[in-house]
């Protein structure tokens, strides 16, 4: 059996490594005691106990002054690269939980669908804490982006972060009410066997799924008009060039406006969810859990928005 090695086991203390660093600054052992308020022995000590370790000296001790060796000049360089890593990272993470700022990562989709029209509320409930929404279409890496949580849109499995389900979706096909009324006195079915297709990047197979549910499985879903981001194919639907696959969270809201109606009863529930992500740990941290439960309770009065608006039939007295 190989012998467990221990990692780390040749970092020296951090008060040998300031001792070291300040000694070499000032050439003093005397005035590195001053600066680090402790004794000019405890200082002698601390270089004594790092050479030591190391196994070579690091300085040349003359009558009344100091000097580095060859491997202490070496060594004092690699030492302030890490101590000033270390002061950045420390610098930063407490700038972070001292401001009253959150930045929060989403999918330009749901910042403008659903998160942006409603962050003015909790502005209005919280004035102290600014909110900076940052939009792109790939997972934010916590480790190197100055990020406090993300909306993420999977299944929920991000090892090493706190995830909680926020909003799940069902789907199905939406429409502008001008392109559904032009087949009221027909058939929607018809509506979707002549009409242009809008697919996203996600629709393609939710699309075969719905139709199946929906008893349509003839429908030709290779046709139609592909869009790069789900916000362009929602801006061709509502501008009457089609029929799209919409999902509740992104649609809802331009429902009840009657920007978009969802002709058909069948809905679909989907595999994936929208997710309150943060680096685990964080989800603690007063600010973060303020936002938090806003965002659940929003979250909670849109999914019930929802119910009503999809299952009331005032809503369209068109669907098949």
């Amino acid at each position: 059996m190989n012998p467990v090695v221990k990692k780390y086991q040749h970092i020296p203390p951090l008060r040998s490594l300031k001792a070291l660093e300040a000694s070499a600054r000032h050439m003093s052992f005397t005035k590195a005691a001053e600066e680090l308020f402790v004794t000019q022995a405890a200082i002698s000590h601390q270089i004594k106990a790092l050479e030591e370790l190391l196994g070579t000296p690091l300085f040349e001790r003359h009558n009344r002054s100091l000097s580095l060796t060859r491997d202490g000049k070496i060594y004092l360089q690699q030492v302030r690269d890490v101590l000033e890593k270390l002061e950045q990272a420390s610098r930063t993470l407490i700038q972070r939980n001292r401001s009253n700022a959150i930045t929060i990562s989403v999918l330009p989709s749901f910042a403008t669908k659903w998160l942006v029209k409603r962050l003015w509320k909790f502005q209005q409930q919280h004035p102290d804490i600014d909110i900076r929404v940052s939009a792109y279409d790939w997972p934010v890496d916590f480790k190197t982006e100055e990020v406090d949580i993300a909306i993420r849109y999977g299944k929920g499995n991000w090892p090493g972060l706190f995830s909680e389900c926020l909003l799940q979706e069902e789907v199905f096909p939406v429409c502008s009410p001008q392109l559904a009324e032009r087949f009221k006195s027909t058939s929607l079915n018809r509506m979707l066997a002549t009409s242009n297709l809008l697919h996203d990047d996600y629709s393609s197979e939710d699309w075969e799924m719905w139709l199946k549910a929906a008893g349509l499985e003839h429908i030709d879903t290779s046709r139609g008009t592909r869009f790069s981001h789900t916000m362009m194919m929602l801006e061709a639907a509502e501008n009457a060039q089609g029929v799209a696959l919409g999902r509740t969270p992104l649609v809802i809201d331009d429902i009840r406006r009657g920007v978009l109606v969802a002709p058909f009863e069948t809905r679909i529930s989907s595999e994936l969810a929208y997710y309150f992500v943060c680096p685990e740990g964080n989800q603690q941290l007063p600010k973060i859990q303020l936002l938090r439960q806003w965002l659940q309770e929003e979250a909670q009065e849109t999914e019930k928005m929802a119910r009503t608006v999809l299952e009331n039939p005032a809503t369209n007295d068109n669907k098949r």
